[in-house]
This record gives structure tokens, C-alpha cells and sequence, in this order.
């Protein structure tokens, strides 16, 4: 399942069916889980692992040493996990020792042309990465989130659960689950109602999520009493704990 002109270093790690392409190089801190599949020309490096059932497309850069001035060689990681895919040019890279040390991607995500991946990033589950998206370092993206093509994401900037950003965004403040933002400056515009849909949320919680994003958008009330008017309803409507929570925890300011 490995082609001979491809380069495996000592040391890697490779369940006996992966499959390796021509003139792919593997680090020797490398862990590919069953099924694997590495295209040709990609690079995997550093201290990396990937799980199960992950493609890898021609001239990926997997693993790659975060571009940090600051960043000294440490042995930082970079932790995937099963069934993800990564389209031509994809760069990922590892994490610092400035945040836990570790850049994650969860489970079942589609990572498009050209995306970047930097520094301890923190990816969940079931998203798409449209072409050429670059997401800086430290930002945290949800479960089921979508971002446009060429949307830049700035460092430190978390993207809630079931959110949606449009192509072209420059996203520089913080998007709450459910959200649909877009532009340059990012700002809301709605929820992303289809998207709930799909994902089997029934109407009375898409009207309870709708009425909640009024309550923060659209009623001219201060984000504190906004906040506490919503949450006696978050503690009777299991959808909008993750709304309200998202929003007492954020640090970088919302998409206003």
C-alpha cells in the first residue's frame, strides 16, 4: 500500500492498511490510523496523528511547524481524528507552547483547497472549511459550522456550534452558535435555520433559537440584560444553553 518512491522515515507509525502515494514524505513522529490514505506529494510531519479513514490530497503539508516567530523546535502536536479529509494545498500546523501545545481536529470535517490550519487551533466535528479559508492562531471552531471561501478568521476567535460565516468575511470578533455572519467587518445577519433543519432541530427550537438571537440583536437591550432575560429560558430550552453559555464565556467581543 506504499508506493516505492515514496519517503517513510523510521519511526512513523502506519497501520497496515494505509495507503502511502508516490513521492509523499512521512516524518518519523508520524501516526496514521487504519485505512488512511495519503495522496501523492503530501507531506506529514512533526509529532502528528491521525485516526481512521482520513484522506489526504496531493501537496497537503500536514504537521508543519507552526509559523510563530516565537516557536524554538519544541515538540509540539498536531491530534486528527477519524474520517476527516484535506483537499489539495491543505497546511495544517502544530500547536505552541504558548497555548496547551497541541493544534486538534475532531471527527467527519472537510478541509477545501488551500485552507490553513494554524497553531493551536481547536476544530470540532462535522465542519467545512470552504477554499482558501485561513484561520489564525488559537481559534476555536465548533461542531457543524460552514465558512465560505477565502474567509479570513482572526487569532483567538471562536466560532460557536451550527454557525455559518459567508466567503470573503474578515472575522475578527467572536460568532455564537446558530449565528450567520458575513462581510468585512463581520457582522451578523441571522440564524442559520436550514442548517438546523438538516441537523434535526424541530420548530419550537428553531423558533426558540430565533427569538433568542432577537433578544441580543435586534431588541436595543444592553448585552447584560440581554443575557439576563435569556437565561431562565436557556435553563428550561436545552437549545439555548448553548447560545447563552457561549456568550458569558467570550472574551474577544461578539459580532455585532
Amino acid at each position: 500500500m506504499i508506493d516505492p518512491r515514496a519517503i517513510v522515515a523510521p519511526g512513523a507509525q502506519l497501520a497496515a492498511d494505509v495507503s502511502v502515494g508516490a513521492f509523499s514524505v512521512i516524518g518519523p513522529n508520524v501516526t496514521l490510523g487504519p485505512r488512511t490514505v495519503i495522496g501523492p506529494h503530501a507531506i506529514l510531519d512533526g509529532h502528528t496523528s491521525l485516526g481512521a479513514d482520513n484522506k489526504v490530497s496531493p501537496f497537503a503539508c500536514i504537521g508543519g511547524p507552526p509559523q510563530d516567530k516565537k516557536y524554538a523546535g519544541e515538540p509540539t502536536r498536531l491530534q486528527i481524528g477519524d474520517r476527516n479529509v484535506f483537499r489539495e494545498s491543505c497546511t495544517v500546523n502544530r500547536g505552541t507552547t504558548h497555548d496547551k501545545g497541541v493544534t486538534r481536529i475532531g471527527d467527519d470535517n472537510l478541509l477545501m483547497a488551500y485552507t490553513h490550519v494554524a497553531h493551536d487551533c481547536v476544530i470540532g466535528d462535522k465542519t467545512v472549511f470552504a477554499n482558501c479559508v485561513a484561520l489564525g492562531g488559537h481559534v476555536e471552531v465548533g461542531d457543524w459550522v460552514i465558512i465560505g471561501g477565502l474567509a479570513a478568521v482572526h487569532q483567538f476567535v471562536k466560532i460557536g456550534a451550527h454557525a455559518f460565516i459567508g466567503g470573503h468575511s474578515a472575522l475578527t470578533r467572536d460568532v455564537p452558535p446558530y449565528v450567520m455572519a458575513a462581510g468585512n467587518p463581520t457582522v451578523p445577519h441571522s440564524v442559520n435555520s436550514e442548517g438546523l433543519k438538516r441537523r434535526g432541530f424541530d420548530e419550537k427550537q428553531i423558533r426558540n433559537i430565533k427569538n433568542a438571537y432577537r433578544t441580543v440583536y435586534r431588541s436595543d437591550l444592553k448585552l447584560s440584560d440581554a443575557l439576563a432575560r435569556l437565561e431562565p429560558q436557556a435553563a428550561e430550552h436545552a437549545e439555548l444553553r448553548p447560545f447563552v453559555e457561549f456568550i458569558k464565556a467570550s472574551s474577544r467581543s461578539l459580532v455585532r
